[in-house]
């Protein structure tokens, strides 16, 4: 008994003192537990600094629920096609249902196949993607859709590990609000839109476009991997530059996607061995693609506007930034044939002639009488001292004589030719003088009645040329003025065969001294010529009667009312086109006769929109009546002539222009400047052609007229019109006024016999 009471006593002892194992383990439990909740609390107080933004940028809510960018603001034609955009980014946005199915599907299948089945964050992705790195094995990537999209929200590259590391936190805590705040649909369209994919394409509208000449909704199946494929390294796989590599990248897409049961064998091994398409590919940018003096005036235009017009928060437009939606006049078949018809006749015909014309004499392309070299050393210094290398040399503070040695030094360039750019060196002057060789350019076109302008070419070429010649330019505008003279006329009571005796005038100035305008020629001289001859043949002494009767100031008040805003010297030389105009304001003119007395302002614009599509503001044109609807109708039968018979009968006879065209051509001052003007009744266009300096011309008139210079590029423009059916441009007459005029328009039957018809030149003033 007394053993068995010692081993319990024992027994109990052992029980009541804890072992040393027992009480380690106990520590450790406690520790354990601990490292768990400061652990916890760790995070959470990493994750609420994450989330306050003390950690590093942190988007807020309202960011969240509308991310910004800058979104491009585009530009439709008047049949909404996209003809250009203003940018810093150029980000156009796109929504969901706009994206190929083979799109997404490759997005899923190489970033992100479990996308639809995580809140923002794949652990399993995650895990992987440590212990591959941990094994020195690439694993993939642990990032998601939403993560990668939440990247692009920062706008700074983090410049140590550590502060990757840091913003990698920040990305999972704004891949958890986007989860919350978006669908799974919307944030894949928000990642496609936010992502630059280089070439200055930001977001998938704008790649497509630029690299396939497509929409989101209709890339092809290898184009979708191409550019899903970019999304790892836009800048190492671009397929512009590397296309070997692009094409290896896309296979591997293609793979993933059948992989994922997206593709079939059968397609992926057909596909894979296509080559990389670039034959599409088109660079958008201010200085390339359809209409781009045009995009650059309204550019000026719509900044002016912007500042003017507020947002619903108070702040003015920004044409860059706000992604706002321009829908213009402007036909985008009728530009693309109106820019066909510049660069057909100056490239393949007047151009050439040019430089044949002025091959081996020392003074080309300048035509000066006396002091030639001091003349044309004059205009090159002038445009050295316009030109943007002196600016930015002037701004740098480099002195005069090393700003001329500058530009009399030897340099790499690319310079402008008719067969595309070409490498060279040349000293900047030479440049200069070499650019002074180029025929320039401009074309408007508009519709009578609507005053919409369907077309604008403001020169040859923007990138090297940016000088707009449709609205920016003003040159003489020789006997195209001649119209406004013969309104007067038609307004006074006299008629299309109305008589005037072929006498030269002499009309005596204020001053004192006399005006004598000058003929080319004196084959009718003394003989009666109708009204219709003498425009026709541009006769100068019918005009000196003529505004010896009406007077200058008459005809400087009907200019004005047909919508020329500039200012007119009221001196009898103005009837032969001694003032300088625009050749908006001419088309503007012109166009009065085809609206059937009315002045309607040229108008670019229809209406703007926000983002959204909602409508900011519509536009329509300013209009006056001019003249009477039965004046104008019996101008458009006078300057029927000038096609007829007169100096531009060639629309008949060598492009078979055989509709009703009203038209007039002018020639300035030593061939400086060659206009066409002609009217029909759905188009009226205005065409000028010369060089930059007034002095680099044509030493003849047979070459440097306006028939031979102007006129070409408005036949070749309309013979396009005409032959594009789905234009519906009429080549019938012109309507008659509902008040019947009793008024005989064939006046060949009263022009004498010996009335000679040859056509003469037109004469300089």
């Amino acid at each position: 008994m007394g053993q068995d009471l010692s081993n319990n006593n024992s027994n109990s002892q052992n029980q009541e003192k804890p072992t040393k194992s027992s009480g380690k383990y106990r520590k450790y439990l406690i520790i354990f537990w601990s490292l768990i909740v400061l652990v916890i609390i760790f995070n959470i107080i990493l994750f609420s600094m994450i989330s306050s933004g003390k950690l590093g940028y942190m988007p807020t809510f309202e960011e969240l629920e509308n991310p910004k960018s800058n979104q491009a603001s585009e530009i439709f034609s008047d049949d909404l096609e996209l003809i250009g955009k203003y940018y810093i980014e150029n980000r156009s946005d796109t929504h969901f249902s706009e994206l190929d199915t083979n799109l997404v599907n490759a997005l899923l299948a190489t970033e992100d196949i479990r996308y639809y089945s995580h809140s923002g964050i794949d652990f399993k992705a995650l895990v992987r993607a440590v212990s591959g790195a941990l094994m020195g094995q690439n694993k993939g990537g642990g990032s998601t859709i939403t993560q990668q999209f939440a990247k692009l929200l920062f706008h700074e590259r983090p410049d140590s590990k550590v502060k990757r590391f840091i913003q990698k936190l920040n990305e999972w805590v704004i891949a958890t609000k986007l989860e919350r705040r978006y669908s799974k649909d919307e944030i894949i369209t928000l990642y496609f839109n936010k992502f630059d994919f280089v070439n200055n394409a930001v977001g998938i509208k704008s790649a497509s476009k630029i690299y396939f000449n497509t929409t989101p909704d209709s890339l092809k199946l290898e184009e979708s991997a191409v550019l899903v494929g970019m999304l790892k390294n836009p800048a190492l796989y671009n397929p512009v530059r590397r296309p070997d590599t692009v094409k290896f990248r896309r296979n591997v897409v293609l793979k993933q996607m059948v992989k994922y049961g997206y593709l079939s064998d059968s397609i992926y091994d057909s596909v894979k061995l296509m080559p990389i398409d670039m034959t599409k590919f088109g660079r958008q940018d201010h200085i390339s693609g359809q209409a781009t003096y045009f995009r650059e005036y309204l550019r000026g235009k719509l900044k002016k506007w912007c500042r003017e017009h507020f947002k619903p928060d108070g702040t003015p437009y920004n044409l860059y930034k706000d992604g706002l939606r321009i829908y213009t006049t402007l036909d985008s078949k009728l530009q693309q044939y109106a820019e066909e018809a510049v660069v057909e006749h100056l490239s393949l015909d007047l151009q050439p002639t040019f430089f044949r014309h002025w091959d081996g004499h020392s003074n080309a392309p300048f035509y000066f009488e006396k002091n030639a070299k001091q003349e044309i050393k004059k205009i090159l210094n002038q445009a050295m001292r316009r030109s943007e290398r002196y600016r930015k040399l002037k701004l740098e503070g480099v002195p005069a004589d090393s700003i001329v040695m500058n530009f009399n030094t030897p340099i790499p360039m690319k310079i402008f030719t008719w067969n595309g750019e070409i490498d060279t060196v040349l000293t900047p002057m030479d440049s200069i003088h070499y650019y002074k060789f180029f025929l320039q350019a401009g074309l408007m076109s508009m519709e009578p009645t609507t005053g919409y302008v369907k077309a604008y070419v403001g020169g040859i070429n923007y990138k090297h040329f940016q000088y707009d010649h449709v609205s920016q330019g003003a040159r003489q505008v020789g006997s195209t003025f001649k119209p406004f003279l013969y309104t007067l006329a038609m307004q006074n009571g006299l008629s299309p065969c109305t008589k005037i005796a072929n006498i030269q005038p002499i009309i005596y100035l204020d001053n004192g001294d006399t005006w004598e305008p000058r003929n080319d020629g004196d084959d009718n001289k003394g003989l009666e010529l109708t009204l219709q001859y003498a425009l026709a043949t541009s006769n100068n002494w019918i005009s000196g009667h003529l505004i010896k009767r009406f007077s200058p100031q008459s005809v400087v008040k009907i200019a004005h009312n047909m919508g020329v805003k500039s200012f007119l010297d009221p001196v009898p030389a103005i009837v032969l086109g001694s003032s300088d105009l625009s050749l908006y304001e001419m088309v503007g003119a012109m166009n009065t006769y085809a609206n059937k007395g009315v002045y309607i302002e040229p108008i670019f614009i229809t209406r703007i929109e926000d983002k959204n599509g909602n409508i900011i503001e519509t536009f329509v044109p300013n209009q006056n009546e001019a003249m009477s609807e039965e004046t104008a109708f019996l101008m458009l039968q006078l300057m029927k002539g000038v096609v007829s018979y007169g100096t531009g009968i060639r629309l008949r006879l060598k492009y078979e222009l055989n509709n009703p065209i009203a038209g007039k051509t002018g020639t300035t001052n030593n061939n400086s400047d060659g206009w066409f003007m002609g009217v029909t009744p759905d188009l009226t266009t205005g065409v000028w052609v010369g060089c930059e300096d007034r002095a680099a011309h044509f030493r003849t008139l047979y070459l440097g007229q306006g028939a031979n210079m102007a006129l070409p590029i408005w036949a070749l423009y309309m013979k396009k019109v005409y032959a594009d059916s789905t234009l519906q441009i009429s080549m019938e007459d012109f309507e008659p006024p509902l008040k019947e005029l009793s008024v005989e328009f064939d006046c060949e039957k009263f022009e004498l016999d010996n009335v000679q018809f040859d056509v003469k030149l037109e004469d300089e003033f």
